[in-house]
């Protein structure tokens, strides 16, 4: 039984980064002049560019300095947080992109001993939905359903094998886990009321996988990968899976879409990033590459911007994709070793994890627009 619910509220003052971002330079000035980017928007100069991409702050965790297994990082606008699920800490933070201030909620299962690497203990990716937060905890072999006003753990349920992604979907009212070891996503129903309990639906078959998970509430589609190579496109009312597209990738990994324009994004562990068409059979429209040991992606639609960390590059690529759907990288900042994954806020910041020292790297994007 869970017995530390104690809820810690830290306030952080952003720390200003003190390395420069010379390879952000390095997409103009290969080129020379004032080359166009993937959308026709020039390229900004080397000043600009160090500017657009530098990094602007970095955000301690509480309990997190001797290194968190992190894995999943998600913005949800609902609540306007960065959720970051911090591992064998044993609790879920809340970071809010304005104020940088951080609130911890706990009850989740902690580790045993120094952090010694991974992301296997505790909760490691969290998703919100109907006013609610869905964590799962590895640990315990759990999902956890949060009351974010009441900063608590309200509800939870055994799952079938060990989790690696939660997502809500609305259209459906569902919670669906991914869960590689049985090869599965786990469906779960959340029924009206005080005490949400998650009720085991069905579970989805798919062999292979499943990597990453992203939803779709327009099409009500689901997008997961394979690990080696494909992408399987989902019709969330049937719980069926529809399609299985080549997606380019010799290791996929992380995964992304722009609802709006039909754009499913496949991050390849070798350092790539592909485009596909949903709505043309999983058409691959065109690829970028940039460092090395990607995982979790991240894509801000306002901008058209995909960013793309590398943890074996301790890079990560801000990508623009044009109006086509072809990327094209706009430049690259300097992160950490280990940080393999990102989230992008409403704010053109992206937030990229630092396991190592148990903290979180944001980076505010400046360059143009891309997809016009």
């Amino acid at each position: 039984m869970k017995t530390d619910r104690t809820v810690t509220t830290v306030a952080i003052v952003a720390l200003a980064l003190l390395s420069a971002c010379a390879s952000c330079r390095s997409g103009a000035a290969a080129q020379g002049g004032s080359p166009a980017t993937a959308s026709g928007a020039p390229v900004l100069d080397a000043a600009a560019a160090d500017a657009a991409a530098a990094g602007s702050a970095t955000i301690p965790l509480p309990n997190g300095s001797g290194g968190i297994g992190f894995d999943d990082l998600v913005f949800a606008p609902g609540i306007h947080k960065v959720l970051a699920p911090a591992g064998a800490t044993g609790n879920l933070d809340l970071i809010d992109p304005t104020s940088m201030q951080v609130t911890t909620i706990g009850g989740f299962s902690g580790g045993q001993g120094a952090y010694k690497g991974g992301h296997g203990e505790g909760t490691t990716s969290a998703d919100e939905g109907r006013g609610l937060l869905f964590a799962i905890d590895r640990t315990a072999g759990l999902l956890d359903v949060v009351d974010p006003n009441a900063k608590a753990i309200v509800a939870s349920v055994k799952l079938g094998a060990s989790p690696d992604y939660v997502r809500w979907v609305d259209a459906t009212n569902e919670v669906w886990v991914s869960e590689p070891d049985g090869e599965v996503i786990e469906v779960f129903t959340i029924a009206p009321g005080p005490k949400p309990t998650p009720v085991h639906a069905t579970n989805i078959p798919v062999k292979g996988g499943p990597e990453s998970l992203v939803i779709d509430g327009t099409r009500k589609r689901a997008f997961a990968h394979l690990w080696k190579g494909a992408t399987v496109a989902i019709d969330v009312p049937s719980h069926k899976v529809l399609a299985t597209w080549p997606n380019g990738c010799t290791g996929s990994r992380g995964i992304a879409i722009d609802a709006k324009r039909g754009l499913v994004f496949a991050g390849c562990n070798e350092g790539k990033l592909v485009v596909l068409d949903m709505d043309h059979d999983g058409k691959q429209l065109g690829a970028a590459s940039s460092g090395s040991g990607v995982d979790v992606i991240a894509y801000n639609p306002a901008l058209a911007h995909a960013y793309l960390p590398g943890a074996g590059s301790a890079t990560m690529a801000i990508i623009g994709v044009a109006a086509s759907g072809a990327p094209a990288v706009l430049g690259t900042v300097t992160t950490a070793r280990g940080a393999h994954c990102v989230a992008a806020d409403d704010r053109s910041q992206a937030w990229v994890c630092d396991p190592d020292r148990g903290q979180l790297l944001v980076f505010k994007d400046a360059y143009p627009a891309s997809g016009s």
